[in-house]
């Protein structure tokens, strides 16, 4: 039997994931591990979500000679020109967690967690920055607020930063609840139009070491690109537990006293 679920998605997934919870708990599912609930076992979780730069993002970096590379597990996908630019940049980032909500048969997905990022370094070219580094690395994703939050590392002592709120999500496509069966399933989501919020804005500038002139190319990017996602899972039925022959003996001798009691009381 396959999940009812419309079409397809990360969020469709995530809410699988917390229809796996019981009476409208949360529920969180990760990689490599299994969990039990609602008479299902849940496991074998795996998918990507790739991150795609947006073509004014790609001229941003350009403009400032930022080098990208993937800090693993994420692997990035990269292609040049024949002059050496950027012409697209893609980092794909293992799922590790999903979480949602689950009331009756229904869950409602609530958040999506991926592990590895990239990191973008520069070096001082006299006008759009003075060098440094900046690492964004596992993304957390609110479904219901709509919100990325990430671990960032910055240079230009900025350091470590843990759960940023970094950008906000315009849309979701797909739909974000599902009906629990058992089967395998494999969903897909695509999340749009990400706008960075100021205080990640001056983190990213500070970090990259941009001047004026750098800031004001970073400015102009007002949809850093969008968030592409496929996951599977596996949904086994428990097998219910069958009472030992002395539970039964024993549900008769406490069934015998009640209506013992229930006659003396009658008397």
């Amino acid at each position: 039997m396959k999940f009812a679920i419309k079409p397809s998605s990360l969020a469709a997934a995530c809410l699988v994931m917390a229809s796996f919870a019981a009476q409208a708990a949360s529920t969180t599912v990760q990689s490599g591990s299994s969990v039990s609930a609602g008479g299902y076992t849940f496991s074998d979780l795996n998918g990507t979500g790739t991150l795609s730069f947006s073509s004014t993002l790609i001229g941003a970096l350009n403009a400032g000679g930022v080098d990208i590379q993937q800090v693993d597990p994420a692997v990035a996908t990269i292609t040049r020109n024949s002059r050496g630019k950027y012409t697209a940049v893609s980092i794909a980032a293992p799922v590790t967690s999903l979480t949602g909500d689950l009331s009756g048969s229904s869950f409602a997905a609530t958040a999506v967690g991926t592990a590895g990022g990239a990191l973008q370094t520069t070096v001082d070219d006299g006008f759009t920055t003075t060098g440094g580094s900046l690492s964004i690395t596992n993304l957390t994703v609110d479904l219901t607020a709509k919100k990325v939050y990430a671990t960032m590392i910055g240079g230009n002592g900025v350091g470590t930063i843990n759960n940023l709120y970094l950008w906000d999500i315009a849309s979701i496509t797909g739909p974000t609840t599902a009906t629990v069966s058992e089967g395998v399933n494999t969903f897909s989501n695509t999340l749009s139009g990400l706008t960075i919020n100021q205080p990640a804005f001056d983190l990213f500038a500070k970090s990259l070491g941009l001047t004026d002139a750098g800031k004001s190319a970073l400015a102009t990017v007002t949809d850093f690109g969008k968030i592409t996602s496929t996951i599977s899972v596996t949904a086994k039925a428990n097998t219910p537990t069958v009472p030992e022959p002395g539970t039964y003996a024993l549900m008769g001798l406490g069934l015998a006293a009640v209506g013992m009691v229930a006659r003396r009381r009658a008397k």
